[in-house]
């Protein structure tokens, strides 16, 4: 098990299915980081708590909102013209790194936010992720599983 949401969530992407699962949810509006952040809290067995979810919604949505998909749009709208254009191209690598580091750098205060939530209060089915899903999400329970097989899998 990881000790902190960075490293967690940089081996649960890396797994078998998961970066596919999680650019699907994306695309539905759910926040990838979120949900990282609530795998890890369900593999911690932080219990969920409506007050905690609340918490973490509030620290990430306008962080999402104002540095991470600002980024994400510049990134991907240059991704046909950057195909054409390779001065183009390595700019759009210095941004696509500015969008992880802003990820990062939101994985970090979700995990500072969650630091001090009692661990091993609850074992077994959580459901942070579907608490942290957007409803769009949420109706794609295959995505979500996925997600919580690589990481019971860990």
């Amino acid at each position: 098990m990881c000790a902190d949401l960075w490293s967690f969530a940089l081996s649960t992407y890396a797994r078998p299915g998961v970066e596919a699962a999680c650019l699907h949810v994306q695309e539905q509006g759910a926040d990838v980081c979120l949900l990282l952040c609530g795998a890890w809290l369900e593999q911690r067995g932080v219990a969920l708590v409506p007050e905690r979810v609340q918490a973490l919604q509030q620290l990430a949505r306008p962080w999402q909102a104002q540095v991470v998909e600002p980024l994400r749009q510049v990134r991907v709208q240059w991704q046909a013209m950057a195909q054409q254009d390779e001065p183009l191209a390595r700019l759009r690598e210095r941004v696509k790194a500015l969008e992880l580091d802003a990820e990062r750098e939101l994985l970090k205060r979700l995990e500072a936010l969650a630091q001090t939530w009692p661990t091993g209060e609850m074992m077994g089915q959580q459901k942070w992720l579907e608490g942290l899903a957007t409803e769009a999400a949420n109706l794609d329970h295959d995505a979500l599983q996925q997600l919580r097989v690589a990481v019971t899998d860990a």
